[in-house]
């Protein structure tokens, strides 16, 4: 069955941030219509499905070469599994969360992480109580053994969700023992080196944003 390749020149370091956000929507509908055993879909299906139109779904597809044959479609399979090797989910990574309470522990027993290639190790908090407490099989290990846990481990991320000060100490301690990626749920824009890659999940300004757009579609009413 012919389907047209990816581009084997694709700079994607030139491809636009806000395209590189919306890879793993594609990933996720693909997942799904992977699980209800649909081979093939056109720009215009998923359009409909994804409420993105036809024309920008091609768009974002063209930046990597493109994935699909006028009058065929995308082959669903292969380019679920394109996207994840462009998403890096083609390799396994080592990743430990660094603060133990609700939030951390949610993150822990989160076990699709694992199906994605991310998996938790370690779990460490600074409250001695927490000590030896076991999340989904992980015990929960004190801050001061990092160093050499992140070392001994290859950890390359870490799910930082403690609070601002906690995270601001932190942080280069990660950075120091061989993290170079850390998904920031602290309260916080952190000050790192720039081969650091920080992703911030920041809940109160995601909330804000609801707020804003709930207030302004009952304005309208």
């Amino acid at each position: 069955m012919h389907k047209e390749k990816r581009g084997e020149n694709v700079d994607e370091h030139s491809i636009p941030k806000v395209v590189i956000k919306r890879l793993p929507r594609y990933y996720r509908y693909l997942g799904d219509l992977l699980e209800a055993n649909v081979e093939r879909i056109s720009s215009n299906e998923l359009s409909d499905m994804m409420h993105v139109t036809a024309s920008q779904i091609r768009q974002d597809l063209n930046n990597f070469g493109g994935f699909g044959q006028q009058g065929y479609g995308y082959n669903v399979k292969y380019l679920y599994s394109e996207i994840g090797r462009i998403l890096g989910l083609d390799q396994v990574y080592n990743m430990i969360i660094v603060g133990a309470g609700n939030l951390g522990q949610a993150l822990a027993n989160y076990v699709n992480f694992e199906k994605s290639g991310f998996v938790v190790k370690g779990i460490f908090d600074v409250n001695p109580t927490l000590r030896g407490v076991s999340v989904r099989g992980i015990e929960i290990r004190m801050v001061d053994e990092l160093p050499v846990f992140i070392r001994e481990n290859e950890i390359k991320i870490a799910a930082l969700t403690l609070p601002k000060t906690g995270a601001e100490e932190v942080a280069p301690v990660l950075v120091e023992s061989g993290v170079r990626a850390i998904w920031n749920f602290a309260h916080t824009d952190l000050q790192l080196p720039k081969n650091v890659v920080v992703e911030n999940v920041h809940l109160s300004e995601s909330l804000m944003q609801l707020s804003y757009n709930l207030n302004h579609l009952e304005k309208k009413k």
